[in-house]
């Protein structure tokens, strides 16, 4: 018997509050300065009150790089929301956009169906009744275009059969 991955859970913990910080980043004039952002990272009382290492530090890495990219994710989102200005979106959900799409143009160790499957249980458990479809929806599109090859400099697909680390599973699906 092999221990529990602990990575997952972990990971899934960092999501939540990267999002949470990036959340309350919102209601702030936005913050570039790196020790500004790290003192509101520290300072929020998610982060504060989690108790996982792992956890606050994945949450660190999604904070400051999705706040370093701000501007490229707003850019993406404007490019496949179908016209919808950044300031028409809300705060939640263009939260965990940013999150998510920080995670399929720059981490090349998240896979583009982890992504969007994690911002949509950010979504359930943040959001209303219209966030998930909505959040789904630009997603999708990204998703699209990343698989495609249309957005440079990302080498993911949305087919895991693709995927050169996944050729085990493809080969025995065969």
């Amino acid at each position: 018997m092999t221990a529990p991955d602990k990575s997952k859970g972990s990971r899934r913990q960092g999501r939540t509050l990267a999002f949470q910080v990036i959340f309350g980043l919102g209601f702030v004039p936005q913050q570039t300065e790196q020790g500004a952002l790290r003192r509101a990272f520290a300072n929020n009382p998610a982060v504060e009150d989690c108790e996982s290492d792992e956890a606050v530090s994945f949450a660190s890495e999604l904070v400051m790089g999705a706040t370093e990219c701000m501007a490229e994710m707003d850019r993406v989102i404007g490019q496949h929301s179908d016209h919808w200005k950044i300031g028409r979106i809300g705060k939640v959900e263009l939260a965990i956009l940013r999150l998510s799409l920080y995670e399929i143009l720059h981490r090349k160790d998240i896979p583009l169906k982890v992504a969007i499957n994690e911002a949509i249980e950010l979504a359930k458990g943040f959001g209303d009744e219209n966030s998930r479809a909505f959040v789904n929806g630009i997603l999708d599109s990204v998703a699209r275009a990343v698989d495609q090859g249309r957005m440079s400099g990302v080498d993911k697909k949305i087919d895991k059969k693709h995927d050169k680390n996944d050729g085990s599973k493809a080969d025995a699906a065969k």
